[in-house]
């Protein structure tokens, strides 16, 4: 794992995770906020920007990442405020069970274990992302990624991207795929009750029933934690809505005090 930003400066360490798909440039505006009060450290997941890419076709566990993003907390001489967004909010959680912390802040996290198969029947029927990845002669699956990006999105939000932003799922696209596939068997469900630091789980209110869900039923099970709907967001939130969302991020570490 890379550094995409690590600030200078002596102040609490905030540590910002980025989705799958994406990477640590996705969090750079709220570093902005914070860098004048604290150490924001920006990772590149692994086969994410600097951290370079994953190979193709070689399997990969989310526990990866998740021992990764321990080892650069043990650089950091005092624990951390975790901030995380989906994937990365997924991270974080788990990272809070294994390690000290001194908060959360999670966007959707994608921790489906917390949904019960009888309460939440209706939610866990609506994750319906393809579980297969077929590629073509070039190494993509663009049904997979029609699949993902439409149930997160909307109908045609994949066909509707710039031809970049397809280019740069496409590029990390295995990677996502084997995020993904990894997370789906995960089976922590009230285990993530373990975690009792201040956390402020945030959703948007326009996401797929599964994640609205979901992020209720964590900040259900989390003894310190509070939940906050953009209305208006969906689950790109933090980059459509990112002056709401980070003005809450900031609001919250501020309020825990130094």
């Amino acid at each position: 794992m890379a550094l995409g930003f690590s600030s200078d400066g002596a102040g609490t360490p905030v540590v910002c995770l980025h989705s799958g798909g994406f990477t640590s440039r996705q969090w750079k505006r709220l570093a902005v906020q914070l860098v004048p009060r604290y150490r924001v450290v920006l990772p590149d997941l692994i086969g994410y920007g600097a951290s370079g890419a994953w190979p193709s076709g070689a399997p990969f566990h989310y526990q990866l990442d998740i021992d990764a993003i321990l080892a650069l907390l043990a650089t950091l001489g005092e624990p951390a405020h975790l901030v995380g967004h989906s994937y990365g909010g997924f991270l974080a959680a788990h990272v809070a069970r294994a390690t000290a912390v001194r908060s959360l802040a999670l966007y959707e996290p994608v921790t489906f274990s917390v949904l019960d198969p009888v309460r939440d029947a209706d939610a866990l029927a609506g994750l319906s992302i393809k579980q297969t990845w077929q590629p073509d002669a070039s190494g993509s699956d663009d049904a997979w990624f029609e699949s993902f990006v439409d149930w997160w999105n909307g109908p045609g939000a994949w066909v509707g991207l710039p031809a970049e932003s397809k280019a740069a799922f496409r590029a990390v696209g295995w990677k996502l795929f084997e995020e993904v596939r990894s997370l789906s068997g995960d089976r922590t469900g009230a285990g993530f009750a373990e975690i009792h630091v201040p956390t402020l789980i945030l959703g948007g209110g326009r996401s797929p029933l599964t994640e609205r869900r979901t992020v209720a039923r964590l900040a259900e099970a989390l003894p310190n934690a509070r939940l906050e709907i953009v209305e208006q967001a969906g689950h790109m939130g933090p980059i459509t809505h990112h002056a709401q969302v980070n003005a809450a991020i900031a609001a919250f570490l501020d309020a825990l005090g130094p």
